[in-house]
């Protein structure tokens, strides 16, 4: 087998499985904060490391956020059994690179790679998303290859695959959607939250011997909570997040 066609059949296989792939960092993590410390002893420093790692992983969502809300109908899914694309979407976010979920995905796992405050964890962190990534794109990208031929093609010439390139920015012909984007990344929030809290409790636990609830953390959770189950309920039974089309 060629390696080319190696690559794009392991993206296959990573495609069908990336919701769940990055579960494989978990023990890691987990090992890592076994020795887990305050910096310069103090409880409130770790906080504000905690909350600077946050703001990382928040602003990979809202790429995300800002990606789906102007995605055309079509495009950007969460689907994982096979490929979907309807339209070639090459405005907004895609104008500037060819991968802005995997970019937002790329900010919301290097915030919780970085709690631990170990450089090794960050490092093996972003070789394992390259190499993830790297052959789930190439898998996408031959698909979208043979649906769209040379318009893909030519698109590929001038737009970076990953590392944006904002002197390309072209305006979304759609208008944002703020309900696409509270009913498809409602549950991205919830799971980056809990990861955090989980993180903050076992990492506070190796410090006191004992089970803590941070107060500022147990009010960033019960709120998201609520939010999520409200989400869920008008998701359901209601119509306010229902869109035309």
């Amino acid at each position: 087998m060629l390696l080319k066609d190696m690559i794009e059949s392991q993206g296959k296989w990573l495609f069908k499985r990336r919701g769940y792939i990055p579960l494989v960092f978990v023990p890691v993590l987990l090992t890592s904060l076994t020795k887990f410390e305050y910096p310069g002893g103090l409880h409130k420093y770790d906080l504000l490391w905690e909350m600077f790692t946050l703001s990382i992983s928040l602003f990979g969502l809202v790429i995300r956020a800002y990606t789906i809300g102007y995605a055309p109908s079509g495009t950007s899914g969460r689907h994982t059994k096979k490929q979907r694309a309807t339209t070639l979407n090459t405005k907004g976010m895609y104008s500037v690179t060819r991968n802005p979920l995997y970019l937002g995905n790329f900010f919301a796992m290097l915030g919780v790679a970085m709690f631990p405050r170990l450089w090794w964890i960050v490092v093996l962190y972003m070789a394992g998303f390259w190499l993830h990534y790297e052959r789930v794109i190439a898998y996408e990208e031959d698909f979208l290859k043979e649906k769209f031929g040379e318009e893909y093609e030519e698109y590929c010439r001038k737009t970076p695959v990953f590392i944006p390139k904002f002197n390309l920015w072209k305006s979304p012909d759609t208008s944002f959607s703020f309900r696409r984007v509270l009913r498809k990344e409602y549950s991205s929030l919830f799971c980056l939250i809990l990861a955090f809290l989980c993180m903050e409790m076992i990492s506070d636990y190796m410090v006191s011997r004992k089970i803590v609830f941070d107060p500022v953390w147990s009010v960033i959770f019960v709120i998201t909570l609520i939010l999520t189950g409200i989400i869920k309920v008008l998701k359901k039974y209601g119509k306010l997040l229902t869109e035309a089309g």
